[in-house]
């Protein structure tokens, strides 16, 4: 297990047919040889477990993952459990080149693809 920096870049949408690497998650997680987040470091070390979010003219929000009951969860405010219009991140392997499922609160699931992976 090694902590990573993780790209992520909208991949192909009805909207964004190309993708658009302006609209990206920039991730610090640890990560499993198969690149799967290792809950155990989460739980140890959780300051160290961020996100920030990076979309065309808007501010850069800055915040943590956190453990949901079924997945893992974006929160950008202290002691924000991850509910509000952030996204969920599914159980998927990080690895580059895959794609990625982020699921808003409304249950709509937009494609990220892994841009990069590294120390």
């Amino acid at each position: 297990m090694s902590w990573k920096n993780v790209r992520l870049e909208l991949a192909g949408t009805r909207e964004f047919p190309n993708g658009s690497a302006g609209r990206a998650y920039l991730l610090r997680l640890p990560l499993d040889e198969r690149g799967l987040i290792d809950e155990g470091q989460v739980v140890q070390h959780p300051e160290r477990a961020t996100v920030r979010r990076h979309w065309p003219n808007e501010p850069d929000r800055n915040g943590y993952l956190v453990r949901k009951p079924n997945g893992w969860a974006f929160a950008y405010a202290q002691g924000d459990p991850g509910d509000g219009d952030e996204f969920q991140l599914e159980a998927d392997p990080l690895q580059i080149g895959k794609c990625v499922t982020l699921i808003e609160a409304n249950g709509a699931r937009l494609p990220f693809k892994v841009a990069y992976c590294g120390s």
